[in-house]
């Protein structure tokens, strides 16, 4: 069966891709009557294919058996738990969601936003949540279901775990990409297409509309999309990690090294609340997060494309098309890569992290391939293809050195457990350490791609197409988001499978196994963290371009000067203003989100206790405890405490915007690219090598479990367990979030700022 399914993939691409020497049109190398706007076709097909393979894989994972009872019952406290928060959290984001819907819509009324923003703002939103309720609800299906599959085999564990990633990974491409299609095409053939402007479709054309600028137009509500993802997503990232961590600290602090029980040990009262935060915050946060990741790339590029002035080779239209037919072209290649995941019975890590990454290198090297094709015809230029190239370099050079410095096959998290052995206080020294250490190569490997992608792409001379290159990298680095995101999602599957085998007490050989798996999700899942953060600074870097191209568009609308965005050097106090706003941002957000965990970390590990002490029997198994408490405590702590830094991410913009105009905004933008990416690198390391460091004692290396050795690891696995699931992977999101905020209010920014900058008399 999958030998035919990938027989059936690779006949499709081979269909799409490769040309017969009759079509090629020798004298000018395209081919007759064809361009890359005629392979359009390839983003719905590839978006619905992925969304159909997520439900072959979502039901053969359905057919696994889900092991005995007991393994049954806490597979589905987690999933009720898991249910009940996200359900929690929607009611609240839906408030929220509403209010910008409605400010959004105010600035449409008065001509000062694209009319159909507020409803691509609601669709994006809508969108990037059923994206992670779909993943959480997977994986907690799963769970028990790995397990299980642990009992007969490594492979079958692994395999089960992963392909239900694999349904996280389809989904959010899948969806993501066909909503894009799907605006895209409405608003090009019936909103704005002339035909139609007599019908009731004309009341969303803005006054004065100009045919020769449909494609900007279009793009700029599409925008809405990206910032309706991006703010769902800070949500569920933020909410989901305080949820996660404030269980997962309680559980360590108070189960391992107060009371010396396993991490997952049924008498643990934070254990079903630890787990259900794997959930909500590992897969529900994170598929939202790159969900948004991958439709502003998306997006990004296709308004870039928009603004390219139409030449001998590129059409406006193609240039807008060009990320949407590259995105399927990744979606396809990822269902073959992961067919190509499994394992043997004695794999080692190594050998298990090579499997994964099989299928991640073949769906790569077969995304070159076929861009290769297309640029060999001309329907897309080799500037763009090594733009493409460069981001898929940068991704996979980012991934591999976090998976150096977070794995225990390695020097610094070996190092780390080494420091442990003079205490608590030098294993965190060391790992802070290794967190900073560990930004220098993804820094230096962002810079490098940024500079290949612009130059590709012709930037040196002609500066718009080098920003549209950038964009690309940002687009070809997630083109085979499907894969790489299932890798990520595998983790906390494993996870929750190695609890759900140590609270069913099963034989030490499944545990084994299972650790083996939760182990590999600890390294995937870091490696995923600091792919989703490289992804980032690109998009990030893309959507500043966008910014700039707002600004001179809307100043034309509004019939204003271009002053605002002619000094933007350094001696403009404005832009030094905004660099340090930008700088203080990623800061003062962490530290929002860190002081939220320590507070309901706090709340849990005094519930824990009282627990201990007053219900009599737990220690014995005599007596449950009371786990719904638990998780209601995470949850209300999750519900309150993320309300202040998300909404941070949407006002400092717009206050910074009117008090420093342009130029400010511009410097914090960039500030908080430079400073949050570094910041969040540092974070997402340092706390994925110390939770390695502890598990690398766990298989009894240095004292092993319950010595002094592993109290220490411990303690900085706890203090790094806020630094990598909750500051650190919130950090990327809230780089991308200030910059679509910053381009939706652009007309607000350029309209209002000059007249608040003469009443604080800081205006020429």
């Amino acid at each position: 069966m999958k030998f035919y399914i990938c027989a059936i993939v690779s006949f499709f691409i081979s269909k799409m891709t490769v040309l017969s020497a009759e079509e090629i049109n020798k004298s000018s190398g395209m081919i007759d009557g064809l361009t890359l706007s005629s392979f359009i076709i390839i983003a719905p097909t590839a978006s619905l294919l992925g969304l159909a393979f997520a439900f072959y894989f979502f039901k053969q994972m359905i057919r696994a058996d889900e092991g005995t009872d007991q393994m049954r019952e806490i597979a589905e406290h987690i999933r009720d738990g898991a249910k009940a928060y996200l359900s929690s959290q929607f009611r609240i984001v839906i408030i929220v969601m509403m209010i910008l819907f409605v400010i959004l819509s105010v600035m449409a009324f008065f001509n000062l936003q694209n009319r159909l923003v507020p409803f691509t703002f609601l669709s994006g939103a809508i969108f990037s949540g059923l994206c992670g309720y779909l993943g959480m609800q997977t994986a907690t299906l799963a769970s028990s279901r790995t397990a299980q599959g642990a009992r007969e085999s490594l492979n079958r564990g692994l395999q089960i775990a992963f392909r239900s990633g694999a349904v996280m990974g389809l989904v959010v491409v899948g969806f993501g990409l066909f909503n894009i299609w799907a605006w895209f095409v409405f608003l090009d053939k019936i909103v704005y297409s002339n035909a139609h402007m007599i019908s009731g479709w004309s009341i969303f054309v803005q006054p004065g509309f100009d045919p020769a600028f449909k494609l900007s137009e279009i793009t700029t509500a599409m925008l809405g999309y990206g910032i309706g993802a991006s703010l769902q997503a800070l949500f569920a990232r933020v909410g989901g990690g305080i949820f996660t961590k404030a269980a997962d600290v309680g559980a360590d602090l108070v189960g391992k090294v107060e009371a010396g029980i396993p991490e997952d040990d049924p008498r643990n009262p934070a254990t079903i609340a630890d787990n259900v935060g794997d959930n909500v915050g590992d897969v529900a946060g994170m598929g939202a997060d790159l969900y948004e990741s991958y439709c502003g790339s998306i997006i990004a590029t296709a308004a870039l494309g928009a603004a390219l002035p139409i030449t001998a080779k590129v059409s406006g239209l193609d240039a807008v098309v060009a990320p949407m037919v590259v995105a399927g072209i990744g979606i396809i290649l990822s269902i073959l890569g992961i067919f190509l995941v499994k394992c043997k019975e004695d794999a080692s890590m190594t050998t298990l992290l090579k499997a994964l990454d099989r299928g991640t290198w073949i769906s790569t090297l077969l995304v070159v391939a076929v861009l290769a094709v297309f640029a060999k015809f001309d329907f897309i230029s080799w500037g763009v293809f090594g733009s493409v190239v460069s981001g898929l370099i940068s991704g996979i050079i980012t991934g591999w050195f976090t998976g150096y410095y977070t794995s225990d096959e390695y020097e610094p998290t070996k190092g780390i457990a080494g420091q442990a052995v003079t205490g608590s206080a030098t294993t965190i020294i060391d790992g802070i350490a290794v967190g900073m250490m560990s930004s220098c190569i993804p820094v230096i490997t962002i810079v490098t791609g940024i500079l290949c992608a612009y130059g590709f792409s012709g930037g040196f001379t002609d500066p718009d197409s080098g920003l549209y290159g950038i964009g690309f990298a940002a687009v070809g680095m997630l083109s085979t988001l499907g894969i790489t995101l299932a890798t990520d999602a595998y983790g906390p599957i494993a996870d929750n499978a190695g609890g759900n085998a140590e609270m069913s007490g099963l034989p030490a050989e499944v545990r084994e196994r299972t650790d083996a798996l939760d182990m590999l999700g600890n390294t995937t899942a870091a490696v995923g963290k600091g792919f989703a953060i490289g992804s980032a600074a690109l998009t990030a870097l893309a959507l500043l371009a966008t910014y700039v191209l707002s600004v001179k568009t809307w100043s034309l609308k509004l019939g204003l000067p271009l002053v605002q965005i002619k000094d933007m050097s350094l001696m403009n106090p404005m832009v030094l203003c905004g660099i340090f706003v930008g700088g203080m941002m990623a800061f003062l957000f962490c530290a929002l989100t860190m002081k939220a965990v320590g507070r309901a970390a706090g709340a849990m590990v005094t519930e824990v206790r009282r627990q201990f002490k007053t219900i009599r029997g737990i220690m014995t198994y005599d007596a449950k405890p009371d786990y719904a408490k638990c998780v209601a405590i995470a949850t209300n702590a999750a519900q309150k405490e993320m309300m202040i830094p998300s909404l941070l991410a949407v006002f400092v913009p717009i206050i910074t915007g009117l008090i420093l105009g342009v130029p400010g905004v511009l410097g914090m933008l960039a500030g908080g690219l430079a400073t949050g990416f570094s910041l969040a690198c540092m974070l997402n390391n340092a706390g994925g090598a110390w939770d390695n460091a502890k598990k690398y004692v766990e298989k009894g290396n240095l004292g092993g479990k319950g010595s002094d050795v592993h109290k220490a690891c411990v303690v900085g696995d706890t203090v790094g367990d806020p630094f990598k699931d909750t500051a650190g992977p919130s950090l990327n999101i809230l780089l991308k979030l200030m910059s679509m905020v910053s381009v939706i209010f652009t007309p607000v920014i350029v309209k209002f700022s000059p007249i608040i900058q003469k009443i604080l008399h800081i205006s020429n």
